[in-house]
């Protein structure tokens, strides 16, 4: 089994079609109508979808570790600060992520890329 994706919306375009032409299953907060939504309502509409969120914003580090201290369940982050990651690499990484965990090796946890 794999693990699917929710692109948050300042994940560049580039990343979302590599993943697509690779087989992940992706779905971006545009397409599922939650542009401008507060990271925390992404994060717990990530977890209704049963997706793991990807995000290139550094808040949602925040959001997420709030929630680990707190003992809020989330279904996963993984973050890729802008500069330290070129789009391949992200495609690279997330395919991977993507193919070999299961959805509960990503639950309440932030994985960070490049890996």
């Amino acid at each position: 089994m794999s693990i699917a994706l929710y692109m948050d919306e300042q994940v560049p375009k580039p990343i979302t079609v590599g993943l697509r032409q690779r087989g992940v299953d992706v779905l971006t907060t545009q397409e599922d109508k939650h542009t401008g939504v507060p990271d925390p309502i992404l994060l717990d509409r990530a977890a209704e979808l049963g997706r793991v969120i990807f995000s290139q914003d550094d808040d949602f580090l925040s959001e997420a570790h709030r929630r680990q201290v707190e003992g809020i369940n989330f279904a996963g982050v993984i973050y890729a600060h802008q500069r330290n990651v070129s789009i391949g690499d992200c495609v690279r990484d997330l395919e991977l992520i993507a193919k070999a965990c299961e959805p509960g090796d990503c639950s309440n946890r932030v994985h960070y890329l490049p890996l």
